[in-house]
């Protein structure tokens, strides 16, 4: 397996890559450095990503997962730059629509996450949801694209009641 870094604006971001494929995409440094050509390609789409060039990845990807976790993969690179969806209508796509928390496990299990992109699913009340890597990072990535993202509202607060004894 190699292995290459590439520094983005969210910090180091660590591809890993098999027989010509990426196989994972890592927040962080985890060292080692080759030269791949493969990974010169990565390096140029991600840095045009983050410059606002680039909508979409030509890659060759190969994510490893379950049946199941694969083709929920695969229909996340077919939602477009700048939208978002939610869990429950990713569920729908996927051709399972009760079971929209398998499809949050299996987004995030992506491990190739920017390159599959699993930070364009919400939930369905419009709040960004989670992130495996961290939801600034989501917010990050969805500001990156043009996606107004939903300030959390403080938590309602419920005043005490008074009870009086009886």
């Amino acid at each position: 397996m190699e292995q290459a870094v590439f520094h983005s604006p969210l910090g180091p971001l660590t591809l890993f890559a098999e027989d010509g494929h990426l196989i994972a995409l890592v927040y962080g440094d985890y060292g080692d450095y080759d030269d791949l050509p493969l990974f010169r390609q990565a390096k140029r789409q991600l840095e045009e990503y983050f410059a606002g060039q680039r909508r979409t990845f030509a890659l060759p990807l190969r994510p490893e997962g379950t049946d199941f976790q694969r083709r929920v993969w695969q229909t996340l690179c077919h939602i477009p730059y700048g939208k978002v969806i939610s869990y429950r209508d990713l569920a729908v796509q996927v051709g399972s629509p009760r079971a929209f928390q398998a499809v949050g496990q299996a987004n995030g299990r992506n491990p190739l996450p920017i390159l599959i992109p699993c930070h364009r699913v919400i939930a369905a009340d419009g709040t960004l949801g989670g992130y495996s890597s961290g939801v600034e990072r989501k917010a990050f990535l969805l500001q990156l694209e043009g996606v107004e993202v939903p300030v959390s509202a403080p938590p309602h607060r419920v005043r005490k009641r008074e009870v009086s004894a009886r």
